[in-house]
C-alpha cells in the first residue's frame, strides 16, 4: 500500500543507493534482505559473537556481523560493512585521519540511505504521530536510525518546499 508520494532533491549518495537497489530489483521495504544482497554481490555473510568487520582477501569478500546485537542493529551493521566493501578501498589502519573520517562519514550516510532508501519514502506515514514506530516496523532498523533518517527526509522536503515557494514568487 502506498501511503504518499514525497520527493525532494536527493544527494548523489541517495541516488547511488537507489540505483544499486533497482539494479537488484529491490523496490519494496520487505525486499531489503541482507542475505540476498550479500549473495547477489558475491559477499559471504557471517554471523558470530564478535565485533562487526569486513574483509577482502583476493577474490574473497566477507562481512561478519555480531549476533549478540538485536536483529535491527545487525541490519545496520551489515549496511555499514557493505558500504566499505562497495564504495571504499585501502586499509583504514594505514590511512590518514581525514581520509578515514571521510570514509566513516560516507558509511554513516550510506547506512541511513540503504536502510530507508529514497525510493521507499512513499511507504512512510510522515504525518503520523507514531511515524518512528512505523519506520522501525517497516524497515527493521533501530529507532535511532529511523529518527536520524526522518530528520534528513523532513529537511529535504522543507528545503524543496522553500525552493518551490521562492520560484513561485518570481
Amino acid at each position: 500500500m502506498i501511503i504518499q508520494k514525497t520527493y525532494y532533491p536527493t544527494t548523489a549518495l541517495e541516488d547511488w543507493v537507489t540505483n544499486f537497489y533497482l539494479r537488484l530489483n529491490i523496490q519494496l521495504p520487505q525486499e531489503i534482505n541482507e542475505d540476498n544482497i550479500a549473495k547477489e554481490q558475491r559477499i559471504f555473510l557471517h554471523r558470530k559473537k564478535i565485533a562487526p568487520f569486513y574483509q577482502i582477501v583476493g577474490r574473497y569478500r566477507g562481512i561478519t556481523i555480531d549476533i549478540r546485537e538485536s536483529k535491527n542493529m545487525q541490519r545496520e551493521m551489515f549496511f555499514h560493512e557493505l558500504c566499505h566493501i562497495l564504495r571504499h578501498s585501502g586499509n583504514q589502519i594505514l590511512m590518514n585521519k581525514a581520509f578515514r573520517e571521510l570514509q566513516e562519514w560516507d558509511t554513516k550516510n550510506f547506512t541511513k540511505y540503504a536502510a530507508i532508501p529514497h525510493h521507499m519514502i512513499q511507504y512512510i506515514p510522515l504525518t503520523d504521530e507514531n511515524v518512528i514506530d512505523h519506520m522501525v516496523s517497516i524497515f527493521k532498523v533501530t529507532p535511532k536510525l529511523c529518527e536520524e533518517r526522518l530528520i534528513q527526509i523532513k529537511k529535504g522536503i522543507n528545503q524543496s518546499s522553500l525552493k518551490n515557494c521562492v520560484l513561485t514568487l518570481n
